[in-house]
């Protein structure tokens, strides 16, 4: 069995998001792998250890994502692609174009991913690659078990859970509860830094023009204003309710 596990290299999540002139700014940050990205390298694992899988892990952006696919390395994958791009007018619709040219020659099994980026917030990758590519996909999975051709999948849905039959080749998207997301051991981080990271430009890849183009525009980037301090109402309770009324028509303007 092939897996390959499409992650993205994102702020860790205690970090403080800052703007300069506009842009978020990235001086002296801390990155990790998108934590719903993990919960995939881990199922990856857990896979190759029960089924025999080779798993590869891929990830777009600039030079310093490798610090992320040294992580998956560790982590027990067996070979790493990184497509060099520095990120500017970077869409969901022209990353997943690249990575579809990356490995459109390539025969994978299983394609996981995560369910979105914490950084955006966006869960549309590994969908829109799995729709190119012309093979099922299933978002948002807590279990999955294979046997042969034929994976068993279930999804929280609505509050409920929905389980699915689907053979494979296909594509899955983690969701949070997947898993545990296992620690780098030490020989294991040793390992790492010895495999061979397949480095990928776009100029090597067989694409158009137009799928290189991005389909959206970021106009602009702010900072959610500072949150003010609240106001305990006094008084009777029907008096609160009135006043709290009074409020929310006069100065929040909500009702």
């Amino acid at each position: 069995m092939k897996i390959l596990v499409l992650l993205k290299q994102t702020f860790d999540t205690e970090e403080k998001i800052s703007l300069q002139n506009g842009k978020v700014n990235e001086q002296g940050v801390e990155f990790i792998i998108n934590p719903y990205d993990e919960y995939a390298v881990e199922e990856a694992m857990k896979l190759k250890e029960e089924l025999g899988a080779e798993v590869t892990v891929l990830t777009v952006g600039p030079s310093r994502t490798e610090s992320a696919l040294r992580t998956a390395l560790a982590m027990g994958a067996d070979k790493a692609i990184q497509i060099e791009q520095d990120g500017s007018e970077a869409d969901e619709y022209f990353i997943s174009n690249i990575i579809v040219a990356a490995i459109k020659n390539q025969d994978f099994d299983l394609i996981l991913g995560g369910n979105a980026s914490i950084d955006s917030g966006a869960g549309q990758i590994a969908i829109r690659v799995a729709e190119i590519l012309g093979i099922p996909h299933v978002a948002t999975i807590t279990k999955l078990s294979i046997d042969g051709r034929i994976a068993t999948v279930e999804r929280e849905v609505e509050g409920d859970l929905e389980t699915v039959e689907v053979e494979l080749p296909f594509l899955a998207t983690a969701q949070q509860g997947l898993n545990e997301p296992r620690y780098p051991s030490l020989p294991g981080i040793m390992k790492a830094k010895k495999k061979k990271i397949e480095h990928l430009v776009l100029e090597e890849l067989d694409i158009s023009e137009e799928q290189l183009g991005a389909r959206t525009e970021l106009l602009d980037q702010y900072l959610p204003p500072k949150k003010q301090a609240g106001r305990i109402l006094t008084g009777e309770t029907a008096d609160q309710v009135n006043e709290l009324l009074q409020l929310l028509r006069t100065k929040a303007k909500i009702i």
